[in-house]
């Protein structure tokens, strides 16, 4: 299968640049597995497509502020740091633009979100063949620890808006957001609102959490022409005993497993494939890369947002469209992206809601 194969045209104005009015107004495009029809609902619509013993599975990690500016300390020119992963402690992995201006050796100063020197900076110790530079933070005992101080939101790249706007802190994260770590929002949750969890457990639906932090990985292109070419990036995810107890009730009962978007499925995927077929409490890290014609062995229903052309979250939703066929989940995500389109659905991370049932 090829990596083209995942390509649809997508008007630019369709790509979300601001969050809805209200988190639970964006609209549902419902996609019916075995008939393949579409249902057009609005969020608020969802708790009636759950049944009481059903399990909801939401990812709670919490995006953290890192898009950093900082200045070389020798010839003073600007850089743009992106913080990846914390590799040790106050060393972490980052994307650095320009990044040709940050060799080893290089040494970086933290600004201020105003552009003011601070007393932190990062020393270039290492880069990777990505691109990406480690940097050894010193100044702060924990640069995470003050990252709010000095860090945005880093919004992906596809909201083309000269800065972060205040709404953004608060609407680029789930209501239910805990442990920090992630570097992009797990979008499918962006739409729950407290009071709609309230009504999804009044109807008798377990909700448990997971944490799975995103990495930037998750906006990375394909480059392979074939798609069993690409290596995935690795993540960091964690499910708690409660949680695992929880799913394993469901799944003996006959009731149906929801994962809110692609990061829960791939964390209760990758432990199910560590554990011959079943969830259980898991600290760890996955490379699992789902694409069709993977099979599903946790997951019976799929909350997720539009995704990129020819992305691994694209591939994900395709393979669970139609889990162990080749074709048949592809073209039937590209059917309902189509009809999306038609029907001027905002997509990416800001748009609107796709559940496959």
């Amino acid at each position: 299968m090829r990596t083209a194969d995942f390509s649809f045209p997508l008007p630019p104005d369709l790509i979300a640049q601001v969050p809805a009015a209200r988190r639970d107004l964006s609209r549902l495009l419902v996609l019916h597995r075995q008939s393949g029809s579409l249902d057009h609902r609005h969020f608020q619509d969802f708790p009636g497509y759950l049944n009481a013993g059903d399990v909801l599975v939401v990812n709670n990690s919490k995006v953290i502020p890192a898009r950093l500016k900082g200045r070389n300390e020798r010839t003073n020119g600007h850089f743009e740091v992106f913080l990846l992963e914390e590799f040790i402690k106050n060393q972490w992995w980052c994307m650095v633009r320009p990044g040709k201006r940050a060799p080893v050796g290089a040494r970086i100063q933290l600004l201020t979100r105003s552009g003011e020197p601070s007393p932190i900076s990062g020393l270039v110790s290492q880069v990777n063949e990505s691109g990406h530079r480690l940097l050894e933070w010193s100044g702060v005992p924990d640069l995470g620890a003050v990252l709010d101080e000095y860090g945005s939101i880093p919004l992906p790249p596809y909201i083309n808006r000269p800065e972060v706007r205040e709404e953004d802190s608060e609407r680029y994260q789930t209501v239910y957001a805990g442990p920090p770590g992630s570097v992009a929002a797990p979008t499918a949750g962006l739409h729950f609102t407290p009071e709609l969890l309230g009504q999804i457990q009044a109807r008798g639906v377990s909700i448990c959490q997971v944490t799975l932090h995103v990495g930037a990985g998750t906006f990375l292109p394909v480059k392979t022409d074939l798609v069993a070419d690409h290596t995935m990036h690795s993540e960091r995810f964690e499910i708690g005993p409660e949680t695992a107890e929880t799913i394993a009730r469901a799944k003996h009962s006959g009731k149906k497993v929801v994962a809110v978007g692609t990061t829960v499925t791939r964390a209760l995927e990758a432990c199910a494939r560590e554990n011959q077929g079943q969830v259980c409490a898991f600290k760890g890290t996955t490379r699992i890369f789902l694409y069709p014609p993977a099979n599903f062995h946790v997951v019976d229903a799929l909350l997720t947002n539009f995704h990129l052309p020819e992305s691994t979250l694209l591939m994900l939703a395709s393979a669970f469209a139609a889990p162990g066929h080749s074709d048949h989940g592809r073209e039937c995500m590209l059917f309902a992206y189509a009809e999306a389109v038609k029907q001027g659905y905002r997509f990416f991370s800001y748009g609107d809601a796709m559940l496959i049932l």
